[in-house]
């Protein structure tokens, strides 16, 4: 395959806007060679006008055909029906990505009836803003050489980790729907601050920084966040009274059995997908 990719993203949603950036940042095509495809032609407009690619509204068949690597950018739901309007065009020479989450490599692989390098990417809402998490796994057709593109492309909106496919219920959890417990962590922070008499203005400040400044830390120094908690308390201090607060209500535990608990709904629609999802006569 040419050094520079031609690349259609099918649905350019949040997400696949953000790795229609991140492909751009990574220099893996130019925008002359990315094609994406929307549900409305205001979006289409929309999406063209942000990044100088051709956007359509519509059109997986014809944007599959034209590419060398096929980013599949849309929700479990209508996976199925997307993979099989374009299944006929999709070849070995090609490379699929799923972001379709709870979506089984098996299953992708039913529905296009192709023997082709199949990745399963898990990335969070944070590639938005290039801070993102993937976890990645693929199927026994992708090379190194596959493996390193598409790590380049996430690695441009973030942090990037290669699982094997068991895994990746478990990551879905945890970095997939991750954010939305910290976010929670921080509207119940502001409203703490709100409670004590700060500002709405000074406590989402706070608040927002102190998520953000105590996850660099831990990610810059590499220090086990339990022995950074530790350097924040002091004997008899203010600190250790509130966590002494939040253990008791169990916080830990529940943050814990957060991730179990969406591990497992995750691992029982990806069973309930390949159940349903005959594959094509």
């Amino acid at each position: 395959m040419p050094e520079k990719k031609r690349i259609a993203v099918l649905g350019a949603g949040n997400m696949g806007a953000a790795m229609i950036g991140g492909i751009l940042k990574a220099k893996v095509a130019e925008p002359g060679e990315i094609l994406a495809t929307t549900r409305s032609p205001e979006r289409a407009a929309e999406v063209a006008a942000r990044f100088g690619i051709r956007a359509t509204a519509g059109g997986n068949r014809e944007a599959a055909e034209q590419s060398d690597l096929v980013l599949l950018s849309v929700k479990p739901g209508v996976m199925a029906g997307v993979l099989e309007e374009i299944r006929d065009v999709l070849h070995e020479g090609q490379i699929l990505i799923s972001l379709a989450a709870v979506a089984p490599i098996r299953l992708i692989e039913r529905l296009i009836a192709r023997r082709m390098p199949v990745f399963r990417a898990m990335p969070n809402i944070p590639v938005v803003i290039e801070e993102g998490a993937t976890a990645i796994s693929s199927n026994s057709m992708a090379t190194l050489e596959h493996r390193a593109l598409v790590e380049r492309i996430f690695r441009a909106v973030g942090v990037v980790c290669f699982v094997d496919e068991e895994a990746m219920d478990a990551v879905t959890a945890l970095s997939g729907s991750g954010p939305a417990y910290v976010y929670m962590v921080i509207e119940a922070l502001i409203a703490g601050g709100l409670k004590m008499g700060l500002s709405h203005e000074v406590a989402t400040r706070l608040a927002e920084q102190t998520v953000l400044g105590a996850a660099r830390l831990v990610k810059e120094t590499g220090i086990h966040p339990a022995i950074l908690r530790d350097q924040v308390i002091t004997p008899g201090g203010v600190t250790i009274s509130a966590i002494h607060e939040l253990e008791r209500h169990g916080l830990r535990a529940m943050l814990i059995s957060a991730v179990e608990t969406a591990t497992n709904h995750s691992r029982a629609r990806s069973r309930a997908l390949l159940e349903q999802t005959r594959p094509p006569e």
